[in-house]
């Protein structure tokens, strides 16, 4: 009954260890994606910002100063939220490949300095 008991023992510290690391890689999965959600919106807000201090959104074609505009207005939205609040709407890609759009353009600009 001691071995048996003992064994019992060692199997219920063994789970209690093992949901312990599950719940601490989902802990820091879930950090690491908010950080890198958080720095891309940073980058994005700023490639806008920049954009509209120097140009004005009105160089971007209408596509990309309206998605501009929304990350401007709701800075938190996620991408899903922000494609969600266009009409018509558009999928997280359309909205990610948008605000990529804005990142080359606002690259180019602070590289060449001005509009082509």
């Amino acid at each position: 009954i001691g071995a048996h008991s003992a064994l019992l023992n060692l199997e219920n510290i063994r789970i209690v260890k093992q949901v312990r690391n599950n719940v601490n890689r989902i802990v820091n999965c879930e950090t690491a994606n908010l950080s890198k959600i958080v720095n891309a919106s940073l980058r994005q807000i700023q490639n806008i910002e920049y954009v509209q201090e120097h140009y004005g959104l009105k160089i971007f074609p209408n596509g990309l100063r309206e998605i501009a505009e929304l990350r401007l207005d709701d800075q938190e939205a996620s991408l899903k939220e922000l494609g969600q609040m266009l009409n018509p709407p558009i999928g997280k890609s359309g909205v990610n490949h948008r605000l990529r759009k804005i990142e080359e353009i606002a690259e180019k600009l602070r590289k060449n300095g001005g509009v082509k």
